[in-house]
């Protein structure tokens, strides 16, 4: 396994995964991406699909030897980044109040 990939890539989906589990649980988001997102818990459920993409690039790219099943993984891999991404922008474009994840 090539660590120089696997550590930085399980770092970030660690730190994505736990955005958006707090935006889930809580719609707790940074403070950074409060103006922009409408509806926390949409976009947590794409910040959670997203770093599960990552985990799941990282065992059909980095672990797994056999040629078929590692270009069959990645690709479904890229598929779920593109999913999350789409959950995450729905997550900003929803209707709301406008006034982000903490706001009463």
């Amino acid at each position: 396994m090539k660590l120089y990939l696997a550590i930085p890539l399980v770092l970030m989906a660690l730190i994505i995964a736990a955005s958006g589990l707090a935006a889930v649980a809580r719609g707790w988001v940074l403070p950074m991406h409060r103006r922009h997102i409408r509806d926390p818990h949409r976009y947590g459920w794409g910040q959670l699909v997203l770093a599960f993409a990552l985990c799941w690039q990282l065992v059909f790219g980095l672990v797994v030897d056999d040629a078929d099943t590692r270009s069959v993984g990645t690709m479904i891999g890229g598929v779920l980044l593109l999913i999350g991404l789409a959950v995450m922008l729905a997550g900003q474009l929803a209707r709301g109040n406008g006034k982000g994840g903490n706001a009463p």
